[in-house]
């Protein structure tokens, strides 16, 4: 049997072009020797946007257009709403009794993503618990393997901090151990260049960006503040429009000579930015093409599928904890009138 892959997203909005070089490419690759499943994770984004739950459920839809346009393959890996796998909320009460507030405080991912919001002392209990509830997400599907960035390997040793506990306490190796994938590609600054490409800081180009918006966001990249006439020597170094062609660009020879010549002088921001326009025009309109031609009903099908695909594997999965736990209730009362 394949071994289990779970990866997935937050439907906080559609998916970019950091999500296509970060996870997205990897997981077409991933698709063909593993059982792979993909969670769209809207009640762990309602965790952080819960005073907003209409854009939560409109952009489900959304992300799994996004994941179908760029070669994800539902033949091949099961696409599931979260939500409908009440399973899940389940397994996480469960966990909750396995770990302490003071573990979940010193978590490096939790105390960073904290800072990063603002919440300080006003975090959410459920935003704060939000790694018991990955890690109920990885046990649930029996996922032995899950693609994450390094900034996310405090989630994997916490889900198999609980796994090691639950085993222990319940006398039982029903639970597996997860290993993480880590990532190849370093994350995608934004067209600001100041931080990471992001949903929520708009400083992303969206796989389904129309031409004109995705040339806008083109000519808004930052390149070298000190490069003002196209004679004067630029850096490459920290130009967010070197970045992107380095990603995406089918060429690296010409991105070479496009360097070379940079920093030479003698080559305007103009130059280089049309060039990645071109390669970013050519990478994504047949990912666009592919996404209008998907019907939302359609879509609602293959979710739908996906979800009870899921769904069977949850039961057995807490038939199996009910049991290891004692909990396996069942009625011993006659119905018959």
């Amino acid at each position: 049997m394949k071994k289990k892959i779970l990866t997935g997203d937050r439907p906080t909005g559609k998916l970019h072009l950091g999500h296509y070089i970060g996870s997205l490419q990897n997981r077409i690759k991933l698709q063909n020797d593993y059982d792979q499943y993909i969670l769209v994770a809207d009640v762990q984004a309602l965790t952080d946007h819960f005073d907003d739950p209409e854009k939560i459920t409109e952009n489900i839809i959304e992300v799994a257009k996004d994941y179908l346009s760029v070669g994800i393959n539902p033949n091949q890996t099961t696409i599931v709403v979260q939500s409908q796998i009440p399973e899940i909320a389940e397994l996480t009460v469960y966990y909750l009794n396995l770990v302490t507030v003071g573990q979940l405080s010193r978590n490096p991912t939790v105390k960073y993503e904290i800072h990063q919001k603002g919440y300080n002392e006003a975090v959410p209990a459920g935003f704060f618990c939000y790694p018991v509830s990955q890690a109920a997400d990885i046990t649930l599907f029996q996922a032995e393997l899950v693609p994450v960035g390094d900034d996310q390997l405090p989630m994997i040793e916490q889900t198999n901090e609980i796994v090691r506990r639950f085993n222990r306490l319940y006398h039982t190796n029903v639970l597996k151990e997860c290993k993480a994938i880590l990532s190849k590609t370093s994350r995608l600054v934004g067209i600001d260049g100041r931080s990471k490409s992001s949903k929520s800081l708009g400083n992303a180009i969206a796989l389904s960006d129309p031409p004109a918006v995705i040339k806008q966001k083109v000519f808004q990249m930052y390149t070298d503040p000190g490069h003002v006439k196209a004679s004067d020597p630029g850096r490459v170094e920290g130009n967010v429009v070197f970045s992107y062609l380095d990603a995406f660009h089918n060429d690296q020879e010409a991105v070479a000579d496009l360097k070379a010549q940079y920093k030479r002088g003698g080559l305007g921001d103009v130059v280089i930015k049309n060039s990645l326009n071109d390669c970013l025009q050519l990478l994504l309109e047949p990912i666009r093409e592919k996404r209008n031609s998907l019907d939302n009903k359609m879509v609602e099908e293959i979710l739908y599928h996906g979800t009870e695909k899921a769904a069977q594997l949850a039961k057995e999965t807490m038939k199996m904890v009910r049991e290891a736990m004692c909990i396996q209730f069942v009625w011993h009362i006659n119905n018959t009138k």
